[in-house]
Parts: C-alpha cells; sequence; structure tokens
C-alpha cells in the first residue's frame, strides 16, 4: 500500500517500503528571492504500487520527482530510497546509487542511435561494469514486446517501441524505484496506453514501484494513486479514480 504522511492512512511497514520522504523542504536562492518549490513533503511508497503525481503549473511536482529521486537536494528534511538515505550522500556516492538502484523514464527516449535495442537497454550494467543477465534481460524484452526486435536500431522503431526500450532499461538494474517524468508526452494515444499498460504491468506483476508526474488525467487513471500538490505541499489523493474524477480534483486546484 501506499500512504502519505501525515494523514489518514497509517505509514507504510519500513520493510515493505521502496520511499520514504519526511518533511521535505526545497528552497532555491536566498534572501528576499528565496523561492520554496517544498513546503515540507511527506510521503511513503510502498513496493509494488504505481503512484501518480499532478498539480498546477508551479506547484512543484517536477521539484518533488527530482528530490525523490535523488536528482536535486532538499533544503532540508529526508528521502529514503529502498532503506537508504540519500538525501545525505556525497555527490559520487550519489551518482553511484542513482546507477544501481533508480530507474528514469522520460518524455525524450534517450537512446543511443549506434546501439541494438538490447545494447541500449543493458547500457546502464556495462556502465556499471556489472554483468548482464541473458534471463532477465530476455524476459524484459519479452515484457515489453520487442524480443523479437533486441538487434533493430532506435530509428528503425516507433515512438512507442522506443519508449518501451527505455522503460525496459530503467528495469534492467532492477531499481528501488523507476520515476516517470511525462513518461507518454510525445506518444500517440494508442502507443500512450501500451506504456501505460505496461508500467501498470511492472507495478502489479513484477512488484515494481513506479512513480510518474504528469499533467494528463488519462494518465493519472493508470495508476493505484494520485497524489496532488498545490503551492509545494500535498493537497489530497484519490485512489482508483477516473480521468473525470481527477479532472475535477485538479480544476479545484488551479490551471493546469
Amino acid at each position: 500500500m501506499t500512504s502519505l504522511l501525515p494523514g489518514a492512512a497509517p505509514a507504510t511497514p519500513l520493510s515493505t517500503e521502496a520511499l520514504r520522504l519526511d518533511s521535505v523542504v526545497k528552497q532555491y536562492g536566498s534572501g528576499a528571492n528565496a523561492v520554496t518549490a517544498l513546503r515540507g513533503v511527506s510521503l511513503s511508497l510502498g513496493r509494488g504500487t504505481f503512484t501518480a503525481i499532478m498539480g498546477p503549473s508551479g506547484s512543484g511536482k517536477s521539484t518533488l520527482l527530482h528530490c525523490a529521486a535523488g536528482l536535486d537536494t532538499p533544503t532540508s528534511g529526508s528521502v529514503r530510497l529502498g532503506g537508504t538515505e540519500v538525501s545525505g550522500l556525497r555527490k559520487k556516492a550519489l551518482t553511484e546509487f542513482r546507477r544501481d538502484h533508480v530507474g528514469f523514464v522520460f518524455q525524450a527516449y534517450n537512446l543511443l542511435p549506434a546501439l541494438s535495442v538490447e545494447e541500449n537497454i543493458s547500457l546502464p550494467l556495462l556502465l556499471a561494469g556489472r554483468q548482464v543477465e541473458r534471463r532477465w534481460l530476455d524476459f524484459l524484452l519479452d515484457s515489453v514486446g520487442l524480443a523479437d526486435r533486441r538487434r533493430r536500431r532506435p530509428a528503425e522503431l516507433s515512438g512507442g517501441q522506443q519508449q518501451r526500450v527505455a522503460i525496459a532499461r530503467a528495469l534492467i538494474t532492477r531499481p528501488y524505484v523507476v520515476f516517470g517524468d511525462e513518461p507518454t508526452g510525445a506518444l500517440d494515444s494508442r502507443s500512450g496506453k501500451q506504456v501505460l499498460d505496461l508500467l501498470a504491468h511492472t507495478a502489479r506483476e513484477l512488484d515494481q514501484t513506479v512513480v510518474v508526474v504528469t499533467h494528463d488525467p488519462v494518465v493519472a487513471a493508470h495508476a493505484d494513486r494520485v497524489i496532488f500538490l498545490a503551492d509545494g505541499a500535498f493537497a489530497g489523493h484519490l485512489d482508483g479514480a477516473t480521468p473525470a474524477q481527477i479532472t475535477d480534483r485538479m480544476s479545484s486546484l488551479g490551471e493546469w
């Protein structure tokens, strides 16, 4: 289960926690020019959950994603991924931790054009000097429906297929959490649905924790829980919501 701290739901047991934020504040600048992007956000996500983060423009959702994924450091508060407090790691240790334990899927596929599908998927392991487990690679290729295209280059794939390669690459290290920043933003509705179904499948069948930032209620409706932010603070959540219910809640929060 996913739980929010503070809130009515009980905290996720530490043994099943994939991600935990405690009183995270993020401030940019100082003095009169300081801008506070996050205002004491606390959050707990269990393993195998699919969570969407939504909010009006400037609500802090991208900052929350970056802090949670170790791409940015909170001004105060703590971030724990898989039981490790990443907010206190030095730069080199944090880079290695992200490489080994965090998966990323962005709107841009970020595939290397000279590499094949399976080489792009295996890249995080190769960069870390780790052995590629062939059975896991074959399983991922089959899971994303690209087993018959493993030797192809990205230019030979559709946008939806390239994003599925990016998802398999994010999963190859068996990360604690896969983070997505508008992962279907560049796709048509059919390809987008295939990618969303795949992300939901990884959460439910592979016990993989998935967190996506999105502005699209249809995307968010694929998640188990939608978390809303407004002005850098937690503004409620919906479980198992429809696109219409999500749209209604978003409309009450402001421009988006």
